[in-house]
């Protein structure tokens, strides 16, 4: 089997999780200056056998769009020229960031580390991730 990595895409920073090769532990992977993400993932791909990209799908509440969309489509079209044979799917990100502040407080991080707005998107993909092997 392959990795499955995920993408908690942001304007300025993307958060990063991927599997172990059996598809069965999400673990956050790192987070990468946004600019520098699809470099970052042709080297990703090169060492490690990806199956499937996973992309966060931010909505409102009403289940409209969120306005960070308009961001993440021209990424994906991006993705999808650089890399044809790895299949994209997208997953309702609604409260990720909410359940990855509130993750860092429930495991006793510092007031100071939780400001780390880079783990915070890095947890923010791991839930995103562990929410799709939920499903699966």
């Amino acid at each position: 089997m392959a990795r499955i990595l995920a993408i908690d895409f942001g304007g300025k920073r993307t958060g990063i999780a991927v599997t172990d090769e059996l598809q069965i532990i999400a673990s956050g992977l790192t987070t990468v200056v946004t600019k520098e993400l699809m470099f970052f993932l042709k080297k990703y791909t090169t060492d490690e056998n990806v199956e499937l990209f996973l992309i966060g799908e931010p909505k409102q509440m009403d289940n409209s769009a969120s306005e960070s969309e308009a961001l993440i489509i021209p990424f994906i079209e991006k993705l999808k020229k650089a890399f044809p044979n790895i299949p994209i799917k997208r997953i309702d990100e609604r409260f990720t960031s909410k359940m990855a502040f509130q993750t860092m407080i429930d495991s006793g991080l510092k007031k100071n580390q939780r400001k780390n707005k880079a783990l915070v998107d890095e947890i923010s993909a791991t839930l995103i991730l562990q929410s799709y092997l939920y499903s699966q």
